[in-house]
């Protein structure tokens, strides 16, 4: 039996994508309504659902007792986790759907409506655009700077007074703002670099990665059991634990990262790109 699922990331990027696409048919100062419009409606939605009461059942939404330091209190109550609007959604959305049996939560609480504030990081990726284009030759690092200020402060603003809590699994408002921060700082940093200060070289790792970002993406999530299985069997733990037992983790994931990318290397010299 198929299961219907739509939080995970290529469906929320998906969903949002096609709302993104119509609104770029419409005028700048239009697109940034809607961007204000869409996380202050999401936020208002979210804030007039009830909050967890003090009885609330937790372990009937998949919340174990050792996550209950991080659950929030107050007005930021309304984002904790599986006991939202979100969640409240999923319940009657993906039972309607035929299931081996009723959907109750997802246990690491992501949500199909996730797509909505999603929306909202598409549409500063519209803008990173649409700036990139307009002030060809050249590079608007400036503006970059400017509007990762201007997102980080709001985004953290948000979530000291706890008017809406920085929460990526949900993709609240507050972490759109905060990711998208820090995605226009990054964009700066690597405009600068490789735009305007032509060094194009030390980029070069990352440039094999996005030639193949298709196959970098499925590698990632077929491969990753098999690649890390390979190095535990064939290292042993008195390599994997050089660096001490609770570092193990670390040194298998960059071992892993290096694996992938002598793949996509060998990929990239044989000219073999996956697109679509």
């Amino acid at each position: 039996m198929t299961n219907f699922t739509f939080e995970d990331t290529l469906t929320q990027i998906g969903l949002g994508y096609t709302f993104a696409f119509l609104l770029t048919f419409v005028r700048p100062r239009w697109q940034w309504i809607a961007f204000g419009g869409i996380l202050f409606s999401y936020w208002l939605a979210w804030a007039l659902y009830p909050a967890p009461g003090a009885n609330f059942d937790w372990a009937a939404v998949g919340v174990p007792p050792e996550w209950h330091q991080h659950l929030f209190t107050g007005f930021a109550a309304h984002w904790n986790k599986n006991s939202n609007l979100g969640q409240a959604f999923d319940v009657w959305f993906l039972n309607l759907f035929p299931r081996p049996s009723r959907f109750l939560y997802n246990q690491g609480g992501y949500l199909t409506l996730s797509f909505v504030p999603t929306l909202g990081t598409i549409l500063l990726g519209v803008a990173a655009g649409r700036w990139f284009h307009d002030s060809a030759p050249k590079i608007p690092v400036r503006k970059f700077l400017l509007a990762a200020v201007l997102l980080c402060a709001a985004g953290l603003l948000l979530h000291f007074t706890g008017i809406c809590p920085i929460v990526k699994s949900i993709w609240t408002p507050a972490w759109t703002l905060f990711s998208g921060a820090v995605c226009f700082l990054y964009l700066a940093a690597f405009s600068w670099v490789v735009d305007v200060k032509q060094h194009r070289g030390i980029v070069f790792p990352l440039v094999v990665v996005g030639m193949n970002s298709i196959a970098a993406y499925v590698m990632a999530e077929i491969c990753r059991n098999f690649v890390e299985s390979s190095f535990r069997i064939n290292l042993g733990p008195g390599v994997l634990n050089c660096l001490g037992p609770g570092m193990e983790p670390t040194v298998v994931g960059v071992l892993t990262m290096i694996a992938y990318w002598v793949f996509l290397f060998w990929m990239f010299r044989k000219k073999v790109f996956v697109r679509i």
